[in-house]
């Protein structure tokens, strides 16, 4: 069983407003990345949230045990990453599905595909590519927690990423999404096909 965590502590400066509340096929992105992670592999959702939480839950109804705020948000997302992982229960997962809420535009078919082919694969680490080009979401093993909890904040799971090579699974896909990082108002334009 694997846990969706879902980065959205960020505090958006670029964008000019909280990028979980910004719509994408008629839902918030959060939404969107909550709906797309239902998958009967994944038995915990952890959201994690942090400078807008506030807003963020006056504007969406979150189930208040998926919720983890992250006081220390401004350390960055390896803060927020360990916060969710400090709040699931001992030795129930097998991983975490690891998202961001700048990259939202992915789908339950993805998803369901990485699932699989990681635990096909016993790999460490499964993450898809576009056009050769590694992306989002990532699965990590739970084998991997206690590295990802001493990852250091300049480079944060990357680092994880880096030191186990040999050990990453790389899922090709067709889908552009797993690459685009919605960070500001051009790049999300660009994206929806508004530019």
């Amino acid at each position: 069983m694997l846990a969706a965590v879902i980065l959205a502590a960020g505090e958006s400066r670029r964008m000019g407003s909280p990028k979980a509340l910004l719509p994408h096929q008629g839902r918030p992105f959060l939404q969107h990345l909550i709906d797309v992670t239902r998958h009967p592999r994944i038995g915990f959702t952890r959201v994690v949230l942090g400078a807008n939480a506030e807003e963020i839950r006056e504007q969406l109804t979150l189930d208040p045990t998926t919720v983890v705020v992250n006081p220390q948000w401004e350390q960055g997302q390896i803060s927020s990453l360990q916060a969710a992982l400090g709040s699931l229960p001992t030795g129930t997962t097998d991983g975490i599905l690891l998202c961001l809420v700048d990259h939202p535009l992915i789908s339950t078919s993805l998803v369901s595909a990485l699932i699989e082919r990681f635990y096909a694969s016993g790999k460490l680490i499964a993450l898809p590519t576009y056009k050769g080009k590694r992306g989002h979401p990532v699965i990590f093993a739970s084998a991997l927690y206690s590295e990802l909890l001493a990852a250091p904040p300049q480079t944060g799971a990357r680092a994880v990423v880096w030191a186990h090579s040999a050990d990453v699974l790389e899922v090709p896909t067709g889908e552009e999404g797993v690459v685009v990082n919605l960070n500001d108002p051009q790049a999300l334009k660009r994206a929806l096909g508004k530019a």
